[in-house]
């Protein structure tokens, strides 16, 4: 809480030295306080040591090393989904006017699955959507905004969009699918889009399965399934 406290109330330092005499002052500033204070108390306080850093480096030191810093869930789904569309718009070179960008982004939104659909529904770019916000979307791109900064923008309009996240990809090499639930690879098999309206026996999902990852893919399965 103090360290809060501490990095709120921070303001800009008028005079500042270079960075090529910031490492000598620090030294040197660690040395005096380093000798002015009692090896004892820097020995069983370690708040003593993290004094000398706060005192030296100065409190931006502290705050640089705030955990929580850095640990916010990306907007995974929303960034790349959109950093793809964004260059699809580029290589058809588009006008990139609010008008074109929405009309596109509905139709890319129609051979999308999964989480991308789900996130194509948040946006209001599928036809069941709820709400329609892909102004959200199309103005700051029209302006070639960065997709990492729309989808920042877009997390505080609707939460959810950041935390879509793409399900671990199954590494078909080393797995063995004939150990696996029909469940399990059923739900591989729908991660692909596919179904297996004829799979009576467990065996069939695992053939299928295994005809299918070239394509879906680009490996094969483990010969010895």
């Amino acid at each position: 809480m103090a360290r809060a406290w501490l990095c709120q109330s921070l303001r800009p330092i008028p005079s500042r030295p270079s960075r090529s005499l910031e490492p000598v002052l620090t030294v040197f500033c660690a040395t005096m306080f380093l000798r002015s204070w009692p090896r004892r108390q820097l020995y069983y306080h370690p708040l003593a040591a993290l004094t000398v850093v706060a005192v030296c480096l100065g409190p931006r030191v502290l705050c640089a090393f705030n955990p929580a810093k850095g640990t916010e869930a990306q907007c995974e789904v929303c960034e790349n989904f959109l950093g793809r569309f964004y260059k699809s718009l580029k290589e058809k070179h588009s006008d990139f006017s609010m008008a074109s960008i929405e009309d596109e982004l509905v139709n890319s939104c129609k051979n999308t699955k999964g989480k991308e659909n789900r996130l194509c529904y948040y946006i209001g770019a599928t036809s069941d959507a709820a709400t329609k916000i892909l102004s959200e979307v199309s103005r700051p791109m029209s302006a070639h905004v960065p997709v990492s900064k729309i989808c920042e923008k877009l997390k505080k309009t609707d939460i959810q969009i950041c935390e879509l996240k793409y399900e671990r990809q199954l590494d078909l090499t080393s797995v063995d699918l004939s150990k696996m639930r029909v469940a399990e690879l059923r739900k591989i098999l729908d991660s692909w889009g596919e179904v297996c309206r004829a799979c009576i026996e467990k065996t069939d999902f695992v053939n299928l399965i295994r005809e299918l990852a070239p394509k879906h893919t680009g490996t094969t399965s483990r010969a010895d399934l």
